[in-house]
């Protein structure tokens, strides 16, 4: 099936509501939208770039061949790697542009937005009720099949279907019900440590520092843990619209201009249109430089724009922006010395000091920053323990110290003095601990 003609809905109301139309433009390397006249009249802006106008709106920024995009907000409504690649397996489009990719994406993706072949009517790709807890085996065995290329039955099919499962990544992952609620289920997939309980312990350990992280469990799925991550865009039955940071910052740049993927930018976002309201903006902008820190210090260097993500409160009336719970967080046991994110000055380079460069990004001051640091690292120098007593095996804890624990990281956390700190003109040398290595 080509999509040539697709239609957006907004999901987030006890009825679906039409948007507009979705067409493909730039010799099909993006999707553009166009407000209809019902949204016009009672609907809002989905992102900053999106404003009620009689216009089509096309993709902000420059359009790459490889990297295709839709309109601000419909961005996030296409599916993660992992799900277009079960889109290609299961589905099998005609075509394979990213209108296919928004319609295959069916019904469950993330936030509030939907895809339909209708103007008048919300029609999604159907699919079958979504697996339930007791389906977590079957599930596991049918993951495994896609992953190896190979066929599957038709129940197998409608077990998988629809790739718009949220939390962006390539890694095998899909929705299951639990109690009534959907959670996104991740199995292990033959990593040299056991990811989902290594996951687990690393988001339980944010929270010891102060991190809002969504809610996992580890569960065993034929003898091999799984880890279970609580969708933050759902409500019970109602859906929560969302934006990833990609999309915030890319929306809020100047025309011509680069954007700048990275915490300090998105902290300027939350300080700017976050919920001004009991100081919600900058609590979050300082709970985002903590994520940051956090990041740097257990060497989870794959905090790229889709791992951090917005939510968007009172979409109808005065939009603002909460900071939506941490995910995706664990070690990357690389080592390589550069985050995905931007962190400041010297750019994606893991170090404190490099943290410590932009702190008035994040509303904060030196000291105040300074203050942050050592109470995130009080926390990361217990993760061994932390992580022991979650039953991570010892082998998997030798592993992850080389780079927790090797030269480059704790010598940050032992050598990190907050009194450095207390003027602003007094700066540590920003030399990185990495940089003897290439």
């Amino acid at each position: 099936m080509r999509c040539d003609n697709l239609f957006l809905w907004y999901l987030g109301e006890d009825a679906p509501c039409y948007v507009g139309a979705l067409s493909l433009v730039a010799a099909g390397k993006g999707v553009s939208l166009h407000y209809g006249p019902e949204w016009l009249s009672e609907g809002f802006p989905l992102s900053e770039d999106l404003p009620l106008e009689d216009v089509v709106f096309l993709p902000a920024g420059r359009l790459e061949s490889k990297h295709p995009r839709a309109a601000g907000a419909v961005d996030d409504a296409r599916p993660d790697r992992w799900g277009e690649k079960v889109i290609r397996f299961i589905d099998k489009p005609d075509r394979l542009s990213l209108m296919e990719y928004l319609y295959y994406a069916g019904d469950d993706r993330f936030g509030a937005l939907g895809v339909s072949t209708s103007a008048t009517e919300y029609i999604p790709k159907g699919r079958g009720p979504l697996p339930r807890l007791e389906d977590a085996q079957t599930l596991s065995e049918v993951v495994a099949k896609v992953q190896e290329g190979e066929s599957l039955t038709d129940i197998e099919s409608q077990i998988i279907a629809g790739g718009g499962t949220p939390l962006g990544g390539a890694k095998p992952k899909a929705l299951i019900v639990i109690d009534g609620e959907q959670w996104v289920i991740k199995f292990f997939n033959g990593e040299p440590v056991d990811s989902p309980l290594v996951e687990h312990a690393s988001m339980t350990l944010a929270a010891k520092a102060g991190i809002n992280v969504a809610q996992t469990n580890v569960i065993s799925v034929d003898g091999l843990n799984a880890i279970v991550i609580r969708r933050f865009d759902r409500k019970g039955d109602k859906r929560v619209h969302c934006i990833s940071a990609g999309t915030a910052i890319r929306v809020s740049t100047a025309s011509g201009q680069d954007p700048e993927m990275g915490y300090p930018e998105l902290a300027r976002i939350l300080r700017r249109a976050g919920v001004s309201e009991n100081d919600v903006n900058a609590s979050d902008a300082r709970e985002l430089f903590k994520r940051m820190v956090f990041n740097i210090l257990i060497d989870n260097t794959d905090d790229h724009e889709k791992n951090h993500s917005l939510l968007v409160v009172n979409p109808g009336g005065f939009a603002q922006f909460r900071l939506a719970p941490a995910y995706d967080v664990l070690p990357s046991n690389s080592g390589q010395g550069f985050q995905e994110f931007i962190c400041g000055d010297d750019l994606n380079v893991s170090t404190l000091a490099n943290a410590m460069t932009q702190t008035q990004a994040f509303g904060l001051t030196q000291a105040q920053a300074a203050v942050l640091v050592v109470e995130v690292i009080g926390v990361v120098n217990t993760w061994r323990e932390h992580f022991a007593s979650l039953g991570v095996a010892q082998a998997d804890l030798e592993s992850l110290a080389e780079r927790i624990d090797g030269e480059e990281l704790k010598s940050q956390r032992d050598s990190f003095d907050s009194a450095n700190y207390q003027q602003a003109r007094t700066r540590p040398s920003r030399r990185s601990p990495f940089q003897q290595k290439r």
